[in-house]
């Protein structure tokens, strides 16, 4: 079953030092390798910072947008890994492994199987087989 371990962290709010950035990427570049070297890695971005996002709604028919995230709050999503594990203890401990987790932390959600239903119901069908 895929996961989706969606990444928050406080959105940084001073310049932070070129080697502290490096060392932190250092470590996210570690995680990636170690889940890509297992096969259980499906997809993952980092993401531009929160104040680049614009928020989209469709009111009455008509597009509104407006500048920054959906809703304010001290953590923004800031990257997301999509993997493949066997059940929701293993996608846990793949999101323990994320360096975002010792600062912020990191949402587990099962990804929509379109085949069987809804992810929490593709979680159910898989462990009623195993």
């Amino acid at each position: 079953m895929q996961y989706a371990l969606l990444i928050y962290t406080p959105e940084p709010t001073e310049d932070v030092p070129p080697e502290a950035i490096a060392a932190e990427m250092a470590k996210y570049d570690e995680f990636t390798e170690h889940i890509r070297s297992r096969g259980v890695m499906k997809g993952g971005e980092a993401l531009d910072s929160v104040t680049t996002a614009t928020t989209v709604r469709v009111v009455d028919g008509r597009t509104i947008t407006t500048d920054g995230p959906f809703a304010e709050t001290k953590e923004t999503l800031g990257g997301f890994y999509l993997v493949e594990a066997a059940d929701l203890d293993e996608a846990i401990a793949y999101a323990a492994m994320i360096p975002g987790a010792r600062n912020g932390c990191i949402e587990v959600r099962p990804v929509w199987d379109y085949d069987i239903g809804t992810g929490s119901d593709a979680a159910v069908a898989a462990s009623a087989t195993n």
